[in-house]
């Protein structure tokens, strides 16, 4: 099958063979989702965790992403189903061009258009789009994004009884022949064949889909979810009881989500309700930067613990994410509205703009009442009266000269650097460095965002009860980078309580 001539020119660089053959060994679930292992002898790239024989040291492969391995030639194994592993954070370290380019596939940039397409978007040419991915990544962006979709078209048939045509509508495929195609090229059988062989739970009496999230643990839900909890905007979202609910806008569509996490398991699961489940991986790529799923929480760590003003708070409370929002627009118009105001004042205040501009739920709402309608379109609140928003005009007109530029495409929410989008959006009148290293840390989960200014942060690093300067947060943060929104949040969790900070 050629895996051997093809293997040198796209085997990724910086992984240590020693130590990923130690984990294999081992079994060292630590290492799920950092790398992949791709077994000569039989053509099959597994987890490190898979359950199946070690294979010798000379017989075995290393790959940082499953694409990668596929693109080798490799086949994913039906054992430990390399598809429900965590996911990474491939960008991390690779250049501006790539991280983007992945943060565009992960919204399904390539479901839509061709590689050169994706290529025009980043401002290089197809060429040289493929030769950064190999270089940083060890394959093609085109294998890239079928291998996003064959993963959960595949997690799909095993987890949910959706037809086999809808499963390949919601992976992204466009026509069931090629999706046929491309699953028996990965599977070497064809969807059918496996979903008779997967165990599907007894039928639901809902019409809910029920999919789980995997994520690297440690993972601090209990800090996640009193973060969500205390900005909740009543109709649109709900924290409580040990699980999140809330609505979602797809474009023109809607959705219905309640997520919790499962005891002794490292994945969330996500009960999901929508009319077009081809939005589904939408919804899912949503879900897990909500909760930052992708996140290594060790990596992270280990970096902060080098500041003892940290390192304590972070053994108390291992595990932290960058609680994100189910809609980047939402989160962008709570950060310019919660301006100069605290936590409870803002969440009053998006409750009072959400219930008068948003849009009634048009999905069944049994066993979500408290669920009633979906946070306002840009375009809604462009042409909506400031007067009307209950904050001074002068936010008021801000609000809506920054939805007026999200709604014509002025201001994206991919760009191509945290620099680019917060240069964008301080060059509105009313928002500044604050604002938009707010918006970038929860709309766009970027790692490195850090709103200095920010009361808590300064009181946090503040002594003798008088608040650290602005110019103080920021020349402290400067040894966490590139984790400084990490930093924050654990800042932020480590308080005796931050009901009245501006984040």
């Amino acid at each position: 099958m050629g895996y051997n001539s093809r293997m040198e020119t796209t085997e990724p660089r910086n992984l240590d063979d020693a130590a990923c053959y130690q984990a294999l060994r081992t079994r060292d679930a630590r290492f799920d989702g950092r790398f992949f292992t791709a077994v000569l002898s039989t053509g099959i790239y597994c987890r490190p965790v898979c359950p199946a024989r070690t294979p010798k040291r000379e017989n075995v492969r290393f790959y940082a992403y499953a694409a990668a391995a596929q693109e080798a030639g490799f086949r994913p194994c039906l054992r430990c189903r390399p598809e429900t592993s965590p996911g990474s954070t491939p960008w991390l370290g690779t250049t501006t061009t790539v991280s983007r380019a992945l943060r565009l596939i992960a919204d399904g940039a390539l479901d839509s258009e061709a590689v050169g397409a994706l290529a025009a978007r980043l401002g290089v040419g197809e060429r040289h789009l493929r030769r950064l991915f190999l270089r940083h990544l060890g394959t093609t962006p085109r294998t890239l994004g079928q291998t996003r979709r064959l993963a959960f078209a595949k997690k799909l048939i095993d987890e949910t009884r959706l037809p086999v045509g809808t499963v390949a509508a919601a992976a992204g495929f466009r026509s069931l022949r090629r999706f046929h195609t491309a699953f028996r090229q990965a599977y070497r059988q064809p969807p059918r064949a496996l979903r008779r062989r997967s165990a599907l739970s007894p039928r639901d009496s809902s019409s809910d889909l029920t999919l789980r999230l995997p994520f690297r643990p440690p993972f601090d839900w209990d800090g996640v979810l009193r973060f969500l909890s205390a900005r909740a905007v009543p109709g649109l979202e709900a924290a409580a009881h040990g699980r999140y609910r809330r609505s979602l806008r797809i474009g023109e569509q809607q959705a219905l989500v309640q997520i919790e996490p499962v005891r002794g398991e490292h994945h969330l699961l996500a009960r999901i309700r929508l009319a077009d489940a081809t939005l589904l991986l939408q919804v899912v790529e949503r879900l897990r930067r909500l909760f930052d799923l992708d996140a290594d929480p060790e990596a992270i760590a280990r970096h902060l613990r080098r500041d003892p003003r940290l390192a304590p708070r972070l053994r108390r409370r291992p595990g932290v994410r960058l609680p994100g929002s189910g809609d980047p627009f939402e989160a962008a118009v709570r950060a310019i509205l919660g301006q100069q105001v605290s936590v409870a004042a803002a969440t009053r205040l998006v409750a009072r703009l959400a219930e008068r501009h948003g849009e009634p739920l048009s999905l069944d709402q049994s066993g979500m009442e408290e669920i009633r309608f979906v946070f306002p379109s840009p375009q809604r609140l462009a042409a909506a009266d400031p007067a009307g928003f209950g904050c001074p005009r002068a936010r008021g007109e801000t609000l809506v000269r920054f939805a007026r530029a999200v709604a014509d495409g002025r201001i994206s929410f991919q760009p191509a650097s945290l620099s680019a989008f917060v240069e964008s959006l301080c060059a509105l009148p009313g928002v500044g460095p604050w604002t938009a290293h707010t918006v970038a840390l929860r709309a766009l989960g970027e790692p490195d965002a850090f709103p200095a200014g920010d009361l808590g942060l300064r009181r946090a690093l503040g002594s003798a009860g008088r608040l650290a300067t602005p110019r103080h947060v920021e020349a402290a943060a400067e040894s966490w980078r590139p984790w400084r929104a990490y930093a924050a949040m654990t800042l932020w969790n480590g308080g005796s309580t931050h009901a009245d900070a501006k984040h």
